[in-house]
């Protein structure tokens, strides 16, 4: 949970807040029950929370059995009902609840949708378990005759096929699905996300036994994913009756197959989580998902439900500031693996097809070109080719530092690749002089007249030698246009055209400790260290002097606008309040704010040099080829954006 400092509407952001409960409860006692969940609502009211839920028959208890013919328990259903109706007229939470309901001499599985003072909708359960330890059709039926309930002198809509839109905002629309719905072979989630539901309840009372927890959670992320929506599943708690069974209160909150929180800790005592949905986020995923297309099954029924706002000064939700690399060192040296394999298995096959087996790399002593490097020899060694294949170009020119140089031999060397040494400086000079500009002074020219001598050098020597060029930029650079065109732009296959700067050092100190020695982790640890610098302005000093984040900002932060700008298409405002939550710690909200004007300006004036960058493997969700996952005109105008980072 984050402290935002202020109170904020972040229901202006997309963002809603739900809660799954697992209330303390006895079996059978529905004034307990409902006294429960009533002080369970008044917390969950002080947190803000919008939408709750509560576990399967919850107001009776799961575990009832053959108590549920009993006319008793049923008649107490009604009141307990009937109460909660009475008190949600004075608390702030919309709320779902599990109840059994006898409608036509038949009983039901049912939950109720309630808020305001109102029974908004009951659902029922559908696919009623009747194997193992479960046998719910003893008692549960789940073909009712009308669509239409009175209960407590009202006309409630009754079925499976209800989707719940918030009469103030169309983007808040959910579906209710109970227990074993979620099991099936067709979910019931499955209809209502492709009818527009864009958040899943499930009230649930699944038992544990070896193995369940992890099934159950593989089953929410899941289809949380494959339906493209938020899941919010609350299950029963420990206070069932352990006859037969045990229950943990295991609840989840997923958003399209990214677990939001989760507890499971077989408490006796009433446990609950709490997080913020972004909807904004799961509309986006809709909308390029082209197989949403609504199913055969019966129609559905768009009930309006009043939803309160999200004012507030916490957020439930963790905003990473490096949301192209995972926190935990597990799950970020499998990234890291995927990724190198991609790379080089593309440049791999693309020296197959093209049946050469020698590659031309600039090497600077910088991230990229390091990368590239370590992506050929991987690639070479896939082919069984040798590595003096390899042709690693130095080609120091007026802005090299002595430590790049060096550094970027003494690799090559350690590897055993060829290495070609060529000086650009007297080449750069004759030509500035012959088309009139001056190499004392640096200028644009005098910068791009450097890059485009060493990339003429790198093609002309593959042509000579009967190879490939492969390029060495990345996707933090491409965004940014940081690359002078028909230079270090151009190549004949880039291997990092999609691996973003953040995520490159991560994916070179992993080749570093899993693949080679002490000597090479010093050397590339000793790259690693050293600031990003394209290192074309005059430099007779050690190190580099021209530093790259001193002139497009910050790697990080660019890699996080870059990131939910392109995957969720999200607003300025929105990356803005993001970012100054994610970087609170490292950056002011104006330092952010100056440097997201600066990317959208770069990233909308320098389309048209990704509208021809060449081939590259595509490793992540985000890539910028005109061939991938991007189309731009390369005339678009900014305005729009940076005006309204500017009225923020």
């Amino acid at each position: 949970m984050e402290y935002l400092g202020e109170i904020l509407n972040l229901s202006e952001y997309g963002y809603l807040r739900v809660a799954a409960v697992s209330p303390k409860l006895k079996i059978g006692n529905v004034e307990y029950n409902v006294d429960e969940i009533i002080k369970s609502l008044e917390t969950l009211e002080f947190e803000s929370v919008q939408i709750a839920v509560f576990p399967e028959l919850s107001l009776t208890g799961y575990t009832c059995a053959d108590l549920f013919y009993q006319n008793a328990l049923l008649d107490n259903v009604i009141l307990g009902l009937d109460k909660l109706v009475e008190q949600s007229k004075r608390i702030n939470v919309l709320f779902i609840v599990g109840l059994p309901l006898r409608v036509d001499a038949k009983l039901f599985n049912c939950a109720a949708v309630i808020g305001f003072g109102k029974v908004y909708g009951i659902i029922h359960k559908t696919y009623i378990p009747n194997t193992r330890e479960f046998y719910e059709a003893r008692w549960f039926f789940n073909r009712p005759r009308s669509e239409i309930l009175k209960i407590l002198g009202e006309e409630v809509p009754f079925g499976n096929n209800l989707i719940f839109v918030d009469k103030k905002c169309n983007e808040i629309a959910f579906g209710v699905e109970i227990c074993h719905d979620l099991w099936a072979v067709e979910p019931i989630s499955t209809f209502l996300a492709l009818n527009g539901a864009r958040v899943i309840f499930n009230l649930s009372a699944s038992d544990e036994w070896i193995g369940k927890c992890d099934y159950r959670h593989n089953l929410v992320l899941n289809q949380s994913a494959r339906i493209n929506c938020g899941y919010v599943y609350s299950g029963s708690s420990a206070c069932e009756s352990t006859t037969d069974m045990v229950f943990s209160g295991h609840c989840i909150i997923a958003e399209n197959g990214r677990l939001l929180a989760e507890i499971r800790d077989f408490s006796f005592e009433t446990t609950y989580i709490i997080a913020d949905i972004d909807l904004e986020l799961i509309e986006k995923v809709v909308t390029i998902n082209d197989t949403f297309i609504p199913t055969r099954i019966s129609s559905p029924r768009y009930i309006n439900v009043d939803v309160p706002q999200l004012h507030t000064n916490r957020f439930f939700r963790n905003i990473s500031p490096y949301p192209f690399i995972p926190s935990e060192t597990q799950a970020r040296d499998k990234v890291c693996r995927e990724v190198f394999n991609i790379q080089s298995t593309g440049l791999a096959r693309r020296l197959l097809h093209t049946n050469l087996k020698k590659v031309v790399l600039g090497l600077s002593g910088g991230l990229d070109s390091t990368l590239a490097l370590l992506v050929s020899l991987k690639a070479f060694e896939k082919l069984g080719y040798s590595y003096d294949g390899i042709y690693a170009v130095l080609m120091p020119g007026f802005g090299t530092s002595r430590r790049t140089f060096n550094l970027s031999k003494e690799l090559a060397k350690s590897f055993g690749v060829s290495i070609k040494i060529v000086d650009i400086r007297k080449s750069v000079a004759l030509h500035l002089k012959e088309i009139g500009a001056s190499s004392a002074v640096n200028s644009l020219v005098f910068e791009n007249a450097q890059a485009r001598e060493r990339t003429q050098i790198l093609m002309d020597l593959a042509n000579h030698l009967g190879g490939i060029v492969v390029g060495t930029g990345d996707l933090s650079e491409i965004a940014l246009g940081w690359s002078t065109y028909n230079a270090d732009h151009m190549s004949m296959y880039n291997v990092n055209a999609t691996v973003p700067k953040t995520l490159i050092r991560f994916i070179i100190d992993w080749v570093a400790l899993n693949h080679y020695d002490k000597h090479v982790q010093k050397v590339l640890q000793s790259i690693l260290e050293l600031p990003s610098s394209p290192e074309l302005l005059d430099n007779k000093g050690d190190r580099p002097h021209q530093i790259t984040e001193e002139i497009v900002g910050p790697f990080d932060l660019n890699d996080f606008f870059l990131y939910y700008s392109n995957r969720y298409a999200f607003s300025p405002k929105k990356i803005l309040f993001l970012a100054s939550l994610a970087f609170k710690e490292k950056y002011s909200v104006e330092v952010i704010k100056k440097w997201l004007q600066n990317y959208y300006r770069r990233f909308f004036v320098n389309q048209f040099k990704r509208s021809s960058m060449p081939d590259g493997p595509k490793v992540g969700y985000v890539d910028l080829s005109p061939r991938g996952s991007w189309r731009m005109p390369s005339d678009a105008d900014f305005a729009l954006w940076i005006s309204e980072i500017e009225n923020l």
